[in-house]
């Protein structure tokens, strides 16, 4: 009976409690023998435990249930929570180090950051995660053989050697200039100097700049210009030069000695310059590619030195607009409370000493609005000309004489309602159009259908001829071979006569070829643009009837006379408006659209293969060699770039066009190349939209979840240089390298590399550039560079997940 109550006590506690729970099958004693010949075949040591052992245990106090489900609770959330992804990892690495910076605040200034921060071995553990993780490298991979331990006993004791740690590229042309990159050590410590000055400055920078700041990036600057700046009267960019010298140097560390009080750092700071390796250039090539010549303290020390300019910038705007209103055209919402308040003070002054209600009541015009990302200047004007020449002269002087900068004398001061051409900022064509009415696009429209209707009769028409015409060379060719068989009779005199200047032994279609070739030579058939036109012109079309002809040609001149006459029309149309002033606000009112360069990026496609000088695609012939993965990635690297760094442009329409016509058409052209395949057959053969080369009508629907999971979502201060990294060209080089494997030269990584690469330079470089999704601006030297990469880095350097600045280029083949 013991035996049983126990059971019966562990049978309660094992079946959950129910409400009207019926009994079970056999009633419970029933229940309860089947569980005694369970517990019986389970062993003896059951049945032998003492009625003390199998007793209920004590029950558990509320709170520490209420535990236990938390902790339940917490594994399950951990289970269920999603891995970490790469850009979070490095916002994680990186707020841990900002954590030890904020400690050594004290009394308005940051003390000892290089002995406390930087020189310690979870900092710097840190800052290499911050490496691999910026090289798309697995944190869980097998790391370097770096002592970190060591590394930062040498940076406290003052004992790095910082020109150890640099490689130096020379270029093989005489113009081609030196590079001073660094290894991984000074990489890392790198990384760790970046981050504190971000902690110490970001807080002090102005909302002009956007470059490589949290929330901010060149979107911000673009959306900035489109919407809320308005309509201006004068616009303008400041295109600055400058290779740091002694003078900008000991200007910026200046500036860091204002925030932060300590030796080391600066010393640090001044042996990396000393050593050629913070890599500062103001102008010379777009910033934000991550290219090899752009250090890694760049864009923080850009931002450091350029913000004393930004902070000049609104004192020019309270100076001018301090004593203007705002200006005609823009919304009372753009006016900032604390502008709004400087203008009531300053007419209030006026007020009390002119004693004059005129003066206050006087509409006051000027408004400036400036953006700036990274060294790139866009400055926007509403007012007289004289006062944007005055705010021009003020802004070059500053950077002259002040910041020591170089500008370009031929800077242009463009009027926005003259001018259609536009500038040239970011990467993008900032142009001001003019906004048509109702009635204006209702003409247009009308016009466009026309010309539309008009080609397409013109395809129709140039399409039967060339059928005719090839039916006629397919009825002589016929009739040629038909004269041979002497049993049909189907010989004339002229076919006999022309029989006689046949060779002895000329096959038929080699003799139609000839005579094809003697009729081609009498009618000047070079002069003709292609078949098609030859056999309109001179076969087709003097069959057709004349009334034919001539109804086709008097509706084609009565089209194009039609669609010519647009401005006329147009103009007839305003003048004839009921409301004139409607008419006047429709011609004089002006939008800002953001167009990307196309013809520049069809320029681009040429450069590198893409398409030839008519613009039709053709194969690469540098990437045959290489696998079908790399192929297409490559491919599929110029489609992403372009929708990170254009999704927002307002002809993104053409360009999605090009993106189709030009990339994906290559893309299959090339793999047919490489296998010598028929086009249809590569495309059936590789599914290109599950790489995302989609076509037109499936653009947007394969693109979508690609944009969404793609690096442009995360924040442009962790994926600067890297979201919209430059693409090249690497080709297989067939070199000697030792027996030994070698691993990737790309910074972090371990894997092996089973092939050496050569790098090529397409461009040289320029400033201001255009962002095409092509590095125009790798620096000369690493042209013809050899480096070796393994396949899923190479697949990165493609897609853009990694730029040139992961890669290190003076690793040592062993």
């Amino acid at each position: 009976m013991s035996f049983l109550a126990s059971g019966r006590g562990r049978l309660l506690r094992v079946l959950p409690a129910r409400r009207h729970r019926p009994p079970p099958r056999g009633g419970y004693a029933a229940c309860f023998r089947r569980c005694k010949a369970h517990f019986l075949l389970d062993g003896v040591e059951d049945a032998a435990e003492s009625p003390a052992e199998l007793e209920r245990p004590p029950p558990v106090s509320l709170a520490k249930s209420l535990a236990s489900l938390a902790e339940e609770s917490a594994v399950v959330t951990q289970k269920q929570r999603k891995p970490l992804s790469r850009m979070e990892q490095k916002r994680l690495a990186e707020l841990r180090i900002k954590k030890r910076v904020k400690g050594q605040y004290l009394n308005g200034k940051f003390h000892d950051v290089m002995a406390n921060v930087v020189a310690t071995t979870d900092t710097l553990e840190d800052a290499y995660e911050i490496v691999r993780l910026n090289s798309n490298v697995d944190l869980a991979s097998a790391r370097d053989d770096v002592c970190f331990a060591a590394l930062a006993e040498q940076l406290r004791a003052g004992e790095f050697d910082v020109r150890v740690n640099v490689y130096s590229v020379v270029s093989k042309s005489r113009e081609g200039g030196r590079l001073v990159l660094p290894r991984l050590n000074l990489r890392v410590i790198q990384e760790a100097v970046r981050v504190v000055l971000e902690v110490v400055y970001r807080p002090h920078f102005s909302k002009i700049s956007h470059g490589c700041r949290s929330g901010r990036g060149h979107q911000s600057a673009l959306r900035f210009i489109s919407n809320e700046i308005g309509v201006p009267d004068w616009c303008f960019t400041i295109p600055m030069y400058k290779e740091v010298d002694v003078n900008v140097f000991s200007k910026i560390i200046c500036l860091i000695q204002e925030k932060i009080d300590d030796y080391q750092l600066v010393t640090f700071m001044q042996n990396m310059f000393d050593a050629e390796v913070i890599n500062l250039i103001f102008g010379g090539f777009p910033k934000g590619h991550g290219l090899p010549q752009e250090g890694v303290l760049a864009p923080i020390l850009m931002n450091i030195y350029l913000g004393s300019f930004d902070c000049e910038v609104f004192r020019i705007c309270m100076r001018h607009e301090g004593l203007g209103s705002e200006a005609e055209g823009v919304s009372n919402n753009q006016e900032s409370n604390l502008r709004h308040w400087f203008r009531s003070q300053i007419s209030g002054m006026k007020d009390r000493e002119e004693n004059s209600d005129a003066q206050t009541d006087r509409p006051l015009k000027t408004k400036l609005y400036a953006c700036r990302y990274m060294d790139e200047v866009f400055v926007a004007i509403v007012g007289s000309r004289d006062t944007a020449e005055d705010i021009k002269s003020e802004m070059v002087a500053y950077l002259r004489n002040i910041l020591s900068l170089e500008v370009d004398d031929r800077l242009y001061l463009m009027p926005v309602r003259r001018n259609s051409l536009g500038l040239q900022f970011a990467g993008t064509m900032v142009r001001f159009t003019r906004k048509e009415n109702d009635a204006l696009k209702a003409v247009h429209k009308l016009k466009e259908k026309v010309r539309l209707f008009a080609s397409q009769k013109q395809e129709i028409w140039d399409a039967m001829n060339l059928r005719l015409g090839k039916k006629w060379l397919a009825y002589g060719l016929r009739r040629v071979k038909e004269s041979e068989i002497k049993s049909l009779g189907l010989s004339t005199p002229l076919m006999d006569h022309i029989v006689q200047f046949r060779k002895e032994g000329m096959k038929t279609d080699h003799w139609f070829k000839t005579l094809l070739k003697v009729w081609m030579q009498d009618i000047n058939a070079k002069s003709e643009a292609d078949e098609s036109m030859l056999l309109s012109k001179y076969i087709a079309e003097p069959a057709l009837p004349q009334d034919l002809k001539d109804a086709f040609n008097n509706f084609q001149k009565q089209a194009k006379d039609y669609i010519s006459s647009e401005t006329a029309a147009t103009e007839a149309l305003l003048s004839n408006l009921k409301d004139k002033e409607l008419a006047i606000t429709c011609t004089a009112d002006v939008v800002i659209k953001i167009h990307a360069p196309l013809r520049y990026i069809q320029k681009c496609l040429n450069r590198y293969g893409l398409i030839n000088l008519e613009g039709f695609p053709k194969h690469v012939s540098t990437l045959v060699l290489q696998d079908d993965e790399l192929i297409i990635s490559w491919f599929a690297g110029i489609i992403q770039r372009w929708m990170r760094w254009f999704s927002e442009v307002d002809n993104f329409k053409e360009l999605k066009l090009m993106l189709v016509e030009c990339v994906r058409k290559s893309c299959i052209r090339t793999l047919s190349a490489k296998y010598r395949m028929y086009e249809k057959i590569t495309e059936k053969r590789f599914e290109l939209d599950d790489y995302g080369i989609p076509m037109v009508e499936d653009f947007e629907a394969i693109m979508a979840p690609l944009e969404s999971n793609s690096l442009v979502c995360a924040d442009e201060a962790l994926m600067y240089g890297i979201s919209s990294s430059g693409l090249f060209v690497l080709t297989l080089s067939r070199v000697r390298v030792p027996s030994q494997q070698f691993n990737c030269f790309v910074m972090g990584c371990q894997s092996a590399s089973p092939s050496m690469y050569v790098l090529h330079v397409k461009e040289r470089q320029r400033f201001p550039g255009w962002r095409t999704g092509f590095s125009s601006s790798i620096h000369g030297s690493l042209d013809g560079r050899r480096v070796g990469l393994c396949t899923q880095h190479v697949k990165d350097l493609y897609l853009g997940n990694i730029s040139l600045q992961s890669v290190d280029f003076g690793v040592l083949i062993r």
